[in-house]
C-alpha cells in the first residue's frame, strides 16, 4: 500500500485510505490516519459504551478501540483477521477496527458528492461524502460524528460559552464554512450566545468562495465579511483551497482567516500556516474560537 504520497497545500485534492466492512466500501481521510495495525487483543472496559471493544497500548499511549462494525450496524465474529486504523483528531487517539484495507485513493473534492437528505437526514447519517469508483462507490464517513455519538463529551464544549455569561451583542459580519448541519448548528448557536449575531453560513467552501466572489464583483466585501471561519474537511472545496483563493485575491486577502477543525496537527498547522490562515482551533474548543474573535476584535484587525 503507497502510504507516501504527499499533498502540496491548497490543491483542493483529498487522500482517502479505503477499508471494506462486510463488503462495503468506506473511506477516511489520511490526514487523520497515524498507523494501520494488524488486529491486537484488548482490554475490556467494564459498562462502557457497546461500540467500544476495549483499549490496548501498542507503544506509549492507551488507545480505545471502536468496534466500527457495530457502528455502522453489522456483526463483527472474526475479529482476528481485521485491522486496526489508528487515528487522531479533535485531539483524541482512536482506532476503529475494520474488516480490510485496501489502500489510499488521490482524489479532487470537485468529484465528492455531498450525501442528500435521504441519506443524511437531519440528526441521522454518518456519511459526508461518496466517491464514485469504477466498481464501487466509496463512502467518506463521518468519524467525528460517530466518536460523538458513542462518547457525547467529545462534542463541542458548549459549558464553555455558558461560562462566559451575559456578552455584549457584536453585529461584524463573519462568513463560516462548515459541511456538518449539525455542527453548523451548534457553532451558529455557540457564536450567538457569544454575542456574534450577524453569521452567514455556508456548507463548503464553494459556497463560502461564491459567496465572497459576489460580494467582490458588488464591491461590497468590505462591508459583507470581516472574518472567515473555515473547516479543512469539506466536499467541492476543501478549506485550505478556499484559504488559498481567498489570500491570491486583490480585494479578499485581507480578510482575517480561522481554521475550525478536527484537523489541527503539527502537519496541517504547518499548512494552514504556509496558506496564510490568522490563527487556527481544534474544533471542540467552541471556547478558544470565541476568545480569537475576541482578540481579533479588540485589535481592530477587521479594519
Amino acid at each position: 500500500m503507497d502510504t507516501n504520497i504527499l499533498l502540496e497545500s491548497g490543491t483542493n485534492e483529498l487522500e482517502v485510505l479505503e477499508f471494506v466492512i462486510r463488503g462495503n466500501h468506506y473511506g477516511i481521510n489520511v490526514e487523520k490516519v497515524r498507523e494501520i495495525l494488524t488486529y491486537q487483543e484488548v482490554t475490556p472496559i467494564p459498562n462502557s459504551h457497546p461500540c467500544i471493544e476495549g483499549i490496548f497500548m501498542p507503544r506509549e499511549n492507551i488507545i480505545t478501540v471502536i468496534d466500527l462494525f457495530q457502528a455502522l450496524g453489522f456483526d463483527n465474529e472474526n475479529k482476528k483477521n481485521n485491522f486496526f486504523i489508528v487515528t487522531n483528531f479533535n485531539s483524541l487517539n482512536i482506532a476503529f477496527d475494520v474488516e480490510q484495507v485496501l489502500g489510499i485513493n488521490r482524489v479532487s473534492w470537485t468529484d465528492v458528492v455531498k450525501p442528500d437528505s435521504s441519506v443524511n437526514g437531519p440528526g441521522a447519517g454518518v456519511a459526508t461524502g461518496i466517491i464514485k469508483n469504477p466498481d464501487s462507490l466509496l463512502i467518506i464517513l463521518d468519524f467525528e460524528r460517530i466518536v460523538e455519538e458513542i462518547c457525547p463529551e467529545t462534542s463541542l464544549k458548549m459549558s464553555q460559552i455558558e461560562s462566559l455569561g451575559e456578552r455584549e451583542r457584536n453585529d461584524i459580519p463573519i462568513l463560516i464554512a462548515e459541511d456538518s448541519p449539525m455542527l453548523s448548528r451548534l457553532i451558529k448557536d455557540s457564536l450567538n450566545m457569544a454575542g456574534y449575531t450577524k453569521l452567514i453560513m455556508k456548507n463548503n467552501g464553494q459556497e463560502a468562495w461564491d459567496y465572497l466572489a459576489e460580494l467582490k464583483r458588488n464591491n461590497g466585501v468590505d462591508y459583507g465579511v470581516k472574518c472567515l471561519i473555515t473547516d479543512i474537511e469539506m466536499p467541492q472545496m476543501d478549506g485550505h483551497h478556499l484559504i488559498k483563493r481567498v489570500r491570491e485575491t486583490e480585494g479578499l486577502k485581507h480578510i482575517p482567516i480561522v481554521i475550525f477543525s478536527s484537523l489541527i496537527n503539527d502537519d496541517m498547522m504547518r499548512k494552514g500556516d504556509l496558506l496564510g490562515a490568522n490563527e487556527q482551533i481544534s474544533k471542540p474548543e467552541i471556547g478558544k474560537l470565541v476568545g480569537v474573535l475576541d482578540s481579533l476584535v479588540a485589535s481592530n484587525i477587521y479594519g
